[in-house]
């Protein structure tokens, strides 16, 4: 997530862009009260609902931190790091953007307070301000709107024109110190591209405290929001209930809204359901009239057809999680997303089961040859193992450190060896290839160098194209190619026996591309040992060098890949890898390779 990404037409002192974007539609959502409200989904699911109308849209994201990415935040701190195609770490809301739009973002779509500074703190160590003296307004101000216009310009659906409405969401809360440059320079950027073009909507909370819908606080948000130049044009209200006509016409009259722009935004069964319910409010109507759109009827037919075939569903499959940061369940965003929306092709319910991986460890010896204890208790251990046990399918994903590491391989060795389908995600995947080296190979010492620099066995290796020493950007990042290069069987005359699996999922294309984020690889000298031994390395990069996808020919489904398959998945397009794991753990995988194939 490089400044230097940014096209060169934009420039601190240079406003020209302007007379060449004054088209373009911006519609900014801030929040206020708390936060944890839901923009993300509310600007997604807005967001659907004009590309249902037929405008093309894009997003960016403010995250107010200094931080110039997210790329060295600890999930427990900041939840996923969701990765881009260009290597971009951002945060997980370009992921709900990506997947509710269907677009690919940059790293430059998420903006934020690290990246502006570096960018103005850089352009006065050139000299570029001719020694003026460079202050947070103009200079700061400015360049915030330059990013934005700039950016907003960057196709994003696959077309080479630029989008008619760009979304821009400003993390935090109305009233944080992080965000409120942010806000000077929004109030600022109504002027510059003119109100007809700008559209401010304000997502509040409305408690519900003894039977009574609470409107205090939505009214302090908006006095906070107008105080700093910003006056809303909608409203969308948080709460567990539908707003009462009272409620709606309360927070109009004290916060200067029209009634029906106060919208009501309360819970649905699942968040598919709300652009639906923002259309039945006529939110496209308010849109279309506060920016001058072209009217149009919205088709979510299709959108709505698969929401409410997550209710219909009868079956429910059991897929447990085996992680490292089961504590805070952001860290595993996509992950999530992409067994639901795998799911949802397989029309049935997902029963997602955590599993922390360290409680599937053994008591090991520490330097000094005593019992290392794990602090769980044998009852915690053995809830995890009857979770796993019980489970249709697993899951083993990403993550970083040692803690749990020993816990991944033995879910690995479990799985394979009870014919438990199974997924292994980047360390996961790595966890698959370390077991069956122990093993079946009989490496008993096998092990990642990550964890283990003086293994005799090096199966998982440091590649060396990488600086070792540098912490943020220095990993494998963004969209890499896949060649699927082996088949599972070359004696069988049986097409779903022969081929890779994980290539009949992808359509047969011999050739795939997603997203990567790691620094260690299978190491390449110990590749043809794995692969000859019957753990069959199908997908490897265009070179040769690096391993991308493994495969367990004879078992139900045995699948682990370096890469990130869930940055990819979308709600009607679900992961490959993902979707065959679902189709394992229901039964319908047989016949799915057999329909593929014959097809």
């Amino acid at each position: 997530a490089c400044l230097d990404h940014i096209p060169k037409q934009l420039s601190i002192e240079d406003n020209s862009i302007t007379n060449n974007n004054n088209q373009m539609k911006y519609i900014i959502v801030t929040g206020g009260v708390v936060s944890g409200l839901g923009k993300g989904v509310t600007i997604s699911s807005m967001g659907r609902l004009l590309q249902a109308c037929g405008h093309r849209v894009t997003a960016i994201k403010i995250d107010p931190y200094l931080n110039v990415d997210a790329g060295t935040m600890s999930p427990f701190e900041h939840g996923e790091v969701f990765v881009l195609d260009d290597g971009g770490e951002s945060d997980l809301d370009l992921g709900n953007y990506e997947r509710f739009l269907s677009i690919e973002l940059t790293s430059d779509h998420n903006l934020t307070t690290g990246k502006i500074y570096r960018k103005v703190i850089l352009a006065e160590r050139k000299g570029d301000y001719l020694g003026k003296t460079v202050q947070v307004v103009p200079h700061i101000t400015d360049c915030i709107q330059d990013w934005i216009e700039t950016v907003a310009s960057i196709p994003v659906d696959g077309q080479d024109e630029p989008a008619d409405i760009c979304l821009v969401e400003v993390g935090g809360t109305v009233g944080d110190i992080e965000s409120s440059v942010f806000l000077e320079a929004l109030r600022q950027f109504q002027f510059r591209v003119g109100h007809e073009n700008f559209c401010l909507c304000f997502v509040s909370l409305v408690p519900v405290l003894s039977n009574e819908q609470k409107t205090k606080p939505t009214q302090h948000g908006v006095r906070d929001l107008r105080s700093l130049g910003l006056s809303p044009s909608i409203i969308f209200c948080r709460s567990t209930e539908q707003l009462e006509p009272a409620t709606k016409q309360k927070i109009s009259s004290f916060c200067h809204v029209p009634v029906h722009h106060v919208l009501s935004v309360h819970d649905v069964s699942n968040v598919y359901f709300v652009p639906n319910l923002l259309q039945s409010q006529d939110l496209h109507g308010i849109l279309e009239n506060k920016l001058n759109l072209t009217p149009a009827k919205p088709d979510l037919s299709s959108w709505v057809e698969m929401a409410q075939s997550i209710e219909s569903a009868k079956d429910t499959v059991t897929i447990t999680l085996i992680g490292k940061y089961t504590g805070l369940q952001d860290s595993y965003l996509s992950v999530i997303k992409a067994l639901r929306h795998a799911s949802i092709a397989c029309k049935v319910r997902l029963d997602l089961q955590w599993v922390e991986a360290s409680l599937l460890e053994e008591d090991k010896p520490d330097a000094s040859g005593e019992q290392e204890k794990n602090e769980a208790t044998q009852e915690d251990r053995d809830e995890a193992w009857n979770k796993l046990k019980s489970a249709d399918g697993v899951i083993i994903p990403g993550g970083f450190g040692k803690r749990g590491w020993a816990g991944k391989i033995r879910a690995a060795n479990y799985c394979r060896l009870e014919n438990k389908p199974c997924l292994g995600i980047c360390l996961g995947f790595q966890a698959m290839i370390v077991e069956y080296c122990r093993n079946i190979l009989k490496w008993e010492d096998a092990d990642s160098t990550e964890f283990d620099e003086s293994t005799p066995h090096p199966t998982i290796i440091f590649m060396p194209e990488i600086d070792k020493t540098t912490m943020g950007g220095t990993m494998r990042l963004g969209a890499r190619v896949t060649k699927f290069t082996h088949t599972l069987a070359t004696d069988s005359s049986e097409p779903v026996m022969s081929s890779s699996v994980s290539q009949i999922m992808y359509g047969g294309e011999a050739t795939i591309s997603e997203r990567h984020r790691h620094r260690y690889e299978v190491n390449p000298e110990k590749v043809d040992e794995i692969h000859n031994a019957g753990l069959k390395l199908v997908g490897r990069d265009e070179t040769g060098e690096r391993m991308e996808i493994a495969e367990l020919p004879d078992h139900k489904y045995y699948v682990g890949c370096q890469f990130h398959p869930e940055f990819k998945s979308r709600p009607l397009k679900p992961s490959p890898p993902f979707h065959g794991l679902i189709l394992a753990a229901t039964g319908q995988l047989e016949g799915y390779l057999k329909a593929k194939t014959s097809a």
